[in-house]
C-alpha cells in the first residue's frame, strides 16, 4: 500500500494503545465481525473501542464517539468522490443531494442493520434489553466509529473498499438525485393545504466537538417525529425523513375511494 495513503505508525500505534488502555475486554465475535465486514484487523484495539458505545465506557471515556466523528469524515470523502466519478456530467446541487442522502442516518443504520452490526456492540447491562442494539442512532454512530477504525488500522484504501462495497446498490440506485426531505415534507403539507411544518430542538448533548441534536417535526393532523444528527440542520431532515414515512405509510393504509357509478341511458 502506498504510504501516503496510511496514517502514520505513530498515529495508529498511539489510538491503539489509547484505545486498549480505555477499553473494556470486548463481549464479541471479533472473526465472526471481521468476516461480515471483510476486513481483518492487525490492531484489535480499534475494532474493540469502535464497538464500545459510551454506556459501557469508563470514566472520562466517551466509548466510540471519536472515531465516530473521525468515521464522518472518512465516509463523506469516499461517497463524494464515487459520486464525482459516478455521474461527471451532473450539476453541485444535485451532487450535494445524493451525498446527503447517502451520508444520512437512516442510510447508516440501514447498511450497519445489514452487517447485523447492533450485536457486536458493548453496552452497559441493561441497554441492549431496552433496545440500543436497534437503535438508528446508535447503530449509524457505530457504523462511522468502525469506517475510523478501519482507517486507522489500514489506511484510506480498505476504509474506502469497505463503503463502495456497502453503499454500492445505493449510490446507483434510482436516476435522479433524492429531493431534500425538508423540502418534501412542506410541499406534502401545501398540497393538502396545511400548516407549514413546525421543528423543534428537543435535547442538545455531548462534547464540543461531536454534539448531538433531537429535533421534532410537527403537522396539524399527523403524529410528530423525531430525528437526531450532529447539526440542528442534521437533525431536522432526519425528522422530516421520519415523518414522511410516517405519512406515506398513513396514505398507503387509507381505503381506495370507490368508483363513480354511470348510469345507463334507457
Amino acid at each position: 500500500m502506498d504510504a501516503s495513503s496510511r496514517p502514520s505508525t505513530d498515529r495508529v500505534s498511539g489510538a491503539a494503545k489509547s484505545a486498549r488502555a480505555r477499553a473494556e475486554p470486548p463481549s464479541f465475535d471479533r472473526i465472526a465481525l471481521h468476516e461480515r465486514i471483510g476486513y481483518a484487523f492487525s490492531h484489535d484495539a480499534l475494532l474493540t473501542q469502535a464497538m464500545l458505545h459510551a454506556s459501557a465506557a469508563k470514566r472520562g471515556d466517551r466509548g466510540n464517539e471519536r472515531l465516530e466523528f473521525l468515521g464522518d469524515r472518512v465516509l463523506g470523502l469516499v461517497i463524494a468522490e464515487a459520486l464525482l466519478s459516478r455521474f461527471p456530467g451532473e450539476r453541485e446541487g444535485s451532487i450535494a443531494r445524493r451525498h446527503a442522502s447517502l451520508v444520512s442516518q437512516p442510510v447508516l443504520a440501514r447498511v450497519a442493520e445489514a452487517i447485523g452490526l447492533g450485536g457486536f456492540l458493548t453496552f452497559a447491562k441493561g441497554e441492549r434489553d431496552a433496545g440500543a442494539a436497534a437503535n438508528p442512532a446508535i447503530l449509524a454512530d457505530a457504523l462511522e466509529a468502525l469506517i475510523a477504525a478501519i482507517y486507522l488500522d489500514g489506511g484510506l484504501e480498505p476504509a474506502r473498499a469497505f463503503v463502495l462495497r456497502e453503499w454500492e446498490a445505493m449510490i446507483v440506485e434510482g436516476s435522479t438525485p433524492p429531493s431534500d426531505p425538508k423540502t418534501a415534507l412542506q410541499e406534502w403539507a401545501l398540497a393538502r393545504g396545511l400548516a407549514l411544518p413546525a421543528y423543534r430542538v428537543v435535547k442538545s448533548e455531548g462534547p464540543a466537538h461531536s454534539p448531538r441534536f433531537e429535533v421534532t417535526v410537527a403537522i396539524e393532523g399527523v403524529p410528530a417525529a423525531a430525528g437526531e444528527g450532529r447539526s440542528k440542520r442534521a437533525a431536522e431532515k432526519g425528522a422530516a425523513s421520519a415523518l414522511l414515512a410516517v405519512v406515506q405509510s398513513l396514505e398507503a393504509a387509507k381505503p381506495a375511494k370507490p368508483a363513480k357509478r354511470t348510469r345507463r341511458r334507457g
